[in-house]
């Protein structure tokens, strides 16, 4: 430290190292959370998802249901819901879900779901092909869209020493409100004066 503070005595050379030291965890603190949502994506922990471009070429005879849950933040306006309630589902077969949302505003309204996977032990073995929360939504007044995602519960499960004793999956969904893009907002019947 006497390198870094050559000049400073006693109290102030304290200060500094105190300073240092909060600099460093403030730093520290921001690179936590893309570090951990890395982490997340990366071994499943906390049911996050994985995605894959296509289905894997085994399909096992086991098989596994999934349950699909719809929720929304407060305050978002929409009417979210998954249109079926659970499917049952061969391991390493490939599962088509819709979602819908509706917004019964007069306005445009936007939103993106997050999304996780119960037990947290089938979090890295869900995995998505496609999905609506991939992107963020859209829904102008009065607009009621279907939203897809595409998934599967990858082979590999059968072999983890916590997966293998998962019979059920909850996916759940939950949107929450964004600022509307200005070029969305832009599409958004205008209002219509009174003709005198």
């Amino acid at each position: 430290m006497r390198r870094l503070f050559p000049n400073l005595q006693g109290p102030n050379r304290t200060a500094a190292k105190l300073s240092l030291v909060a600099l460093t965890m403030v730093s520290l603190s921001f690179a936590a959370v893309p570090f951990y949502s890395w982490f997340c994506k990366v071994t499943g922990y906390g049911g996050t998802t994985a995605t894959a471009a296509s289905a894997p070429e085994q399909i096992l005879d086991q098989t596994i249901k999934v349950q699909f849950d719809a929720s929304k933040e407060r305050g978002m306006p929409w009417e979210f819901k998954a249109l079926q309630r659970e499917m049952t589902l061969r391991i390493g077969e490939t599962g088509l879900a819709f979602y819908e949302a509706y917004n019964p505003t007069d306005r445009a309204v936007a939103g993106q779901a997050s999304y996780n996977v119960a037990p947290d032990a089938a979090g890295g073995f869900f995995t998505k092909i496609a999905c609506f929360c991939f992107n963020e939504q859209v829904l102008q007044p009065g607009e009621r869209v279907t939203m897809p995602v595409t998934f599967y519960v990858d082979p590999a499960i059968v072999q983890d020493e916590e997966g293998k004793f998962v019979r059920e999956i909850v996916l759940s969904y939950t949107f929450h409100e964004l600022p509307v893009p200005e070029s969305q907002a832009a599409l958004a019947p205008a209002a219509v004066e009174p003709v005198n």
